[in-house]
């Protein structure tokens, strides 16, 4: 392939947008303790830093085409650039949230968009299939290399270095975009304001919803938020359904508009009309499911090699190293396998690894999670998504002609980090709402006297914290326990953070299978050229 230096440029700028959601999973530990917070705050920044590229990536998109895509990736370069810096400074969780989950987050929706429509720009036939194999390779070398990045840094250093590296790459991204060849000029296009403002209520009302499930309850309140001493819970619903039914809502009120406005010869901020393409409604669907699985995944196996078994970053790095190996070796086999293999036989096989991965980590799980069977799924599960980097983004935009191709690198954004953002937010609340179930459960069988249980049980009535199971004997004893009830109550809440990871690999199981779907439009041929593959439900 000619012009390598565009896709190594854009590949650069890839792998930072990548990275960020996986390289602070293994340093959790270490910012709640720096920075005087918690878990939970912590699942909140990670899912919101994605959720807010969900919520602006069609924005980002049409900014692009009014733009100039390669002016839109300097000024989000720029962006994300100033967000890894403040980041990087952030004295507390509310700056590190501003700067990571807020400023990035809008650095990235003009950054990922004009990523897929510069490739698509300057490659054409098996060029084009390559370069985006690359960049799907780079992908997933960036989620598999996040882990080792941030626990060797975090480890040895800092994990501010991290964010301080991206403000480096960032800006030498800025300084070579101007060799970028840009074949679509600007356009004229009225972005349409109450679209915008419609679509990110709705998601983040959706993906909020979830998130507070785990506190407030699904339907049935559990702990509901309490304003002016009474209990927020309308007509006796959990306030997160309302949210969920809420955003559900304004989505359909969204996409009814962009029907009109197109109807009316006015520019939507999406052609829904393109999601009636079955290959691009089946890729989409795909690359979701994927990103849900692999979210849900770095979020819960750090959490519980940090928390209840005590390791460092760089542990826990090294425990996940069997994903993050396989996954940048079958990211480069799916490419090369590409030029034999149909795209749906490439992606379903990787579908079906992946649901039989995760039923290995599954029947795998121990105390220690150092078995060879727990390091066999990691492997398989890091080649299973290896095979879905590698084929989905060029089967999204080998779905449409040119013209379309920043809009649905626009889509490819908002399903990517919608999937994150679901994947981070679902398996998390099942994590630490079930540990808070299975904590309960296993106070009330425990041997601890009466009052000691009652103490417990009041003291955790509005839900249990994950905590360093070391720290729980320290804690108890703080609060009037002897030393046999401490080590008794340590003994149950780390038998409880067992209990709740194999709930939430159970979950995980589910999202696999539900991904599952989404194959049945994948071309089932080998694609040679890159064209319009129009093919309509």
């Amino acid at each position: 392939m000619k012009k390598w230096s565009v896709v190594v440029i854009l590949g650069c700028a890839q792998f930072v947008m990548v990275l960020d959601g996986t390289v602070m999973n293994v340093s959790i530990a270490t910012v709640v303790e720096d920075l005087d917070s918690s878990v939970a705050s912590m699942q909140a920044a990670i899912t919101f830093y994605t959720l807010t590229m969900a919520a602006f990536m069609l924005l980002g998109a049409k900014l692009g085409d009014v733009w100039g895509r390669r002016r839109a990736l300097v000024i989000g370069s720029i962006i994300y650039a100033v967000g890894s810096l403040v980041t990087a400074l952030s004295p507390t969780m509310g700056v590190l949230f501003l700067g990571w989950s807020i400023i990035e987050g809008l650095g990235a929706v003009l950054v990922i968009p004009a990523v897929a429509a510069l490739i698509a720009d300057n490659y054409t036939g098996r060029a084009r299939i390559t370069a985006f194999a690359t960049i799907g390779a780079v992908s997933g070398a960036a989620v598999a290399a996040g882990p080792l990045i941030g626990g060797a840094v975090t480890t040895y250093a800092n994990w501010r270095y991290v964010f301080v590296a991206e403000v480096v790459i960032m800006a030498v991204v800025v300084l070579l975009a101007r060799s970028i060849p840009q074949a679509a000029a600007p356009r004229a296009v009225r972005i349409d304001a109450p679209s915008v403002l419609v679509s990110a209520l709705g998601l983040v009302l959706l993906i909020f919803g979830m998130l507070q499930s785990k506190t407030w309850g699904w339907i049935i309140p559990a702990h509901p938020p309490v304003i002016a001493g009474v209990a927020v819970a309308p007509l006796g619903v959990s306030l997160s359904a309302w949210f969920v039914v809420a955003g559900a809502a304004l989505l359909f009120v969204f996409v009814a508009r962009q029907r009109r406005l197109s109807a009316t010869g006015r520019d939507p901020l999406l052609h829904v009309e393109l999601l009636q393409l079955l290959q691009l409604r089946s890729g989409l669907g795909a690359l979701g499911g994927q990103y849900a699985v692999t979210a849900g995944l770095f979020f819960m196996v750090p959490v519980y090699l940090q928390m209840t078994l005590g390791l460092d970053a760089l542990q826990t790095g090294v425990r996940i190293f069997p994903l993050s190996l396989s996954l940048i070796l079958f990211s480069i086999l799916g490419t090369r396998l590409a030029t034999t293999w149909s795209p749906r036989r490439i992606v379903r096989t990787g579908q079906v690894v992946l649901v039989a991965s995760c039923v290995v980590l599954l029947s795998a799980i121990d105390p220690e999670l150092s078995g060879w069977p727990f390091g066999i799924g990691m492997f398989c599960a890091g080649a299973a998504l290896g095979l879905l980097a590698s084929q989905l983004g060029n089967v999204n935009m080998s779905a449409v002609t040119e013209k379309d191709t920043s809009e649905v690198g626009g889509m490819q954004g908002v399903f990517q980090n919608l999937g994150s953002s679901l994947g981070t937010a679902l398996i998390g609340s099942v994590l630490i709402g079930s540990l808070a179930t299975s904590f309960a459960a296993g106070i009330a069988q425990s041997a601890l006297p009466d009052e000691v249980r009652q103490t417990v049980s009041e003291r955790t009535a509005g839900g249990v914290e994950i905590l360093p199971a070391a720290s729980i004997p320290d804690i108890a004893r703080e609060a009037g326990l002897s030393d046999a009830d401490a080590v008794l109550l340590a003994r149950v809440y780390t038998d409880s953070q067992l209990a709740s990871l194999r709930t939430a690999f159970f979950g995980l199981i589910a999202l696999a299978l539900f991904a599952l779907l989404f194959s049945r439009g994948i071309p089932n041929d080998v694609l040679t050229t890159a064209g319009a593959r129009r093919r309509a439900s």
